[in-house]
């Protein structure tokens, strides 16, 4: 149980949960728990609208990544497009849109093409916040790029992207819907986070 959470800890960049938990399970790490502060940085970068400096930090620890992996990079760069229109800076937006994002979008990707009309649609609104596009200013919006740049960076140096902890719950899960399926009566987890149990 110790190992998962430590395993925990270190994917998610908690750096100083992991150094006391450290020194009170007797668990050693798997990672230097160093390369963790840059991932961290970057992440909070990302998780504050830093897009610009998140880029450069990316570059510096990792300058393949974004070369090699086009979506993440067109993720990270309309991230950019959307902390212009959140400023309201449409003519710099419209800029930013036409010299860096527009070749990505007629490379053939579908996906990015929808992607990039989903983000400048927003221009079209008073209140883009409140337009049928408007998950794109939610800070979770954020927060799910930071991520997938996290288990990008986590991914270049060879460890795992997903804690095994997130694994074991999806797995649970996905048990518990079988068995539900197939009207089985069990113990069944009804809240992860609490660990509440009750018969099915």
């Amino acid at each position: 149980m110790n190992m998962l959470v430590m395993d925990y800890l270190e994917k998610e960049g908690f750096k100083e949960a992991a150094e006391k938990f450290k020194i009170e399970s007797g668990i050693n790490p798997t990672i230097d728990l160093q390369t963790i502060d840059k991932r961290l940085e970057i992440r909070n970068c990302l998780q504050n609208g830093e897009i610009e400096k998140a880029v450069a930090l990316i570059n510096e620890i990792h300058p393949e990544l974004l070369d090699n992996d086009n979506l993440l990079y067109f993720k990270i760069q309309q991230q950019q497009l959307i902390e212009l229109i959140r400023e309201k800076d449409v003519i710099k937006a419209l800029d930013f849109a036409q010299t860096c994002l527009v070749e990505r979008a007629e490379d053939g990707d579908p996906d990015v093409l929808t992607e990039l009309e989903r983000t400048l649609a927003l221009l079209a609104f008073d209140e883009p916040s409140t337009s049928p596009f408007g998950d794109l200013l939610n800070l979770g919006h954020r927060q799910k790029v930071a991520s997938e740049v996290n288990a990008k960076m986590l991914e270049q140096e060879n460890q795992e992207s997903v804690p095994q902890i997130t694994k074991i719950l999806k797995l649970l899960a996905w048990s518990q819907q079988q068995l539900d399926n197939k009207n089985v009566k069990y113990v069944k987890m009804t809240d992860f986070a609490k660990g509440t149990l009750q018969l099915s």
